[in-house]
């Protein structure tokens, strides 16, 4: 429980330079069922509370939220120190969050869903713009470490193991690209064997977002140590400097002349040279010190923005999610495909986690949301209808990432956020936007109802 606070702490800054807030966590004994790690750990929570903030300011000082968002945003040469007293050096919120603005048309649409509440009794609609931030390392720094195995056989093809575990997520295809990109080969000729600490001790969680971060730094580390040894071989054997070694799609030029990758293998091995190499990895610049709040935990920050719109049915809580606009980076992605179901699922599962996954306890302290028949995760039908998803092909991380590339695995899932406060916007209007509806998650149809008969009642007694 205490790194999952402490990572709700780091991020319920989110975006913002809040250099008046004060923020403090515990962790509570709730006596009721244990929990365990989910994605994000803690980051999403800390997200949550701090567009609450935004909310509530908005609401007292009667300005669209993305108006707050925008005028607290960390700035990128003044005003970028966090509370934890890391400087956000890396700083592109301000651009994802203007083109996302453009591109999904946010002021047109606020209009014309200002413009259908007016004229719509029972269906009303919201729309919410919210950024993300996410910081990325192990925030104990001993686990910023990996190692990889490498072995090169004679016909030219790869065993490549490394301490990651694939659950799905694309890992072992990420790291087998960054090797036969090293080696210059086809991807088929990298064969992973499964995970397992008789060939790679001492592995790290594949957690923090930080799997192909690390493993792929540790079997770059190895393939190099390989590819060094190949080019000097190659160079003392064809008389030829260094530098004239030159590894080309599945063959090496050497001077003048060309030979297959495999056929360069096959003579380093008859000249004995070693074609095996241990690699290692090790996040630089790292550290925090938790008894004084003060450190840099994080090797860089992921950012990202989703828009979306829903439509709610105000005499049942019912929703729908119309329309999502997201615009996220992922440094030079190491593999587009991969990431974009990264970002697209993250959305899914935030927006859930946030709307529908409800956990109750009866009065005797039973856990009654045990089954798929009662916790509702979404289901392919809760989609939202327009779906837009977009990869900012323009940064690259600013730290020596593996080939600039940058984390995906928890950072989206906070973009479901702009579910919560669209439908928190919609809820909003049946009191004419003068009453913050303070919608708490997970925002269940149920819940949405009860906010919206508060709000109701609140604006009766208002006037």
């Amino acid at each position: 429980s205490g790194p999952v606070t402490d990572r709700a702490l780091f991020h319920c800054d989110n975006t913002y330079f809040w250099p008046a807030v004060h923020a403090q966590s515990a962790p509570l004994y709730t006596n009721t069922v244990s929990n365990t790690a989910f994605r994000g750990f803690g980051g999403p929570q800390g997200m949550v509370g701090a567009e609450r903030v935004i909310e509530e300011v908005a609401f007292a000082v009667g300005k669209d939220p993305l108006e707050i968002r925008k005028k607290n945003f960390y700035g990128t040469s003044d005003r970028n120190i966090t509370p934890y007293h890391q400087t956000v050096g890396d700083n592109i919120i301000h651009r994802i969050v203007a083109e996302l603005e453009a591109s999904c048309d946010y002021a047109r649409r606020r209009r014309t869903v200002r413009a259908f509440n007016a004229n719509s009794r029972f269906i009303k609609r919201g729309l919410a713009l919210t950024p993300v931030k996410f910081g990325i390392s192990f925030t104990a720094t001993h686990y910023n470490q990996a190692g990889a195995l490498v072995h090169v056989y004679t016909d030219g093809s790869v065993h490549l193991n490394h301490g990651g575990t694939e659950m799905g997520q694309g890992l072992y295809v990420k790291v087998a690209q960054v090797v036969a990109e090293e080696f210059q080969i086809d991807l088929d000729q990298v064969k992973i064997t499964a995970t397992t600490t008789g060939k790679v001790p001492n592995t790290s969680a594949t957690a923090a977002s930080s799997g192909s971060d690390l493993n792929g730094m540790a079997a770059q580390n190895a393939a190099r140590q390989i590819k060094e040894r190949l080019t000097n071989f190659a160079a003392e054997k064809y008389q030829v400097p260094r530098d004239q070694v030159l590894f080309l799609p599945n063959r090496v030029r050497i001077g003048n002349q060309e030979i297959a990758f495999a056929d360069l293998v096959r003579q380093a091995y008859m000249a004995r040279i070693q074609l095996s190499a241990a690699g290692f990895y090790k996040t630089p610049k790292i550290h925090w010190d938790r008894d004084k709040g003060e450190g840099r935990p994080f090797y860089y920050f992921a950012y990202g923005a989703a828009c979306s719109e829903v439509s709610v049915d105000t005499l049942t809580g019912e929703y729908i999610v119309e329309r999502t606009d997201i615009l996220h980076e992922t440094g030079r992605s190491l593999n587009r495909a991969i990431d974009l179901g990264q970002v697209e699922g993250g959305f899914i599962q935030g927006m859930g986690w946030l709307t529908t996954e409800e956990l109750w306890w009866d009065e005797r302290g039973r856990l009654r949301t045990h089954a798929p028949s009662t916790y509702k995760i979404p289901l392919a039908s809760d989609r939202p209808k327009i779906f837009n998803v977009t990869l900012a092909d323009w940064p690259e991380a600013s730290e020596p990432t593996v080939h600039r590339s940058k984390a995906v695995g928890e950072p989206p899932l906070p973009l479901g956020i702009s579910v919560l406060h669209a439908l928190s916007d919609a809820v909003a209007s049946v009191a004419d936007h003068r009453i913050c509806p303070r919608l708490d998650p997970p925002a269940t149809p149920e819940r949405v109802l009860l906010a919206i008969e508060r709000l109701k009642t609140e604006a009766k007694a208002s006037t």
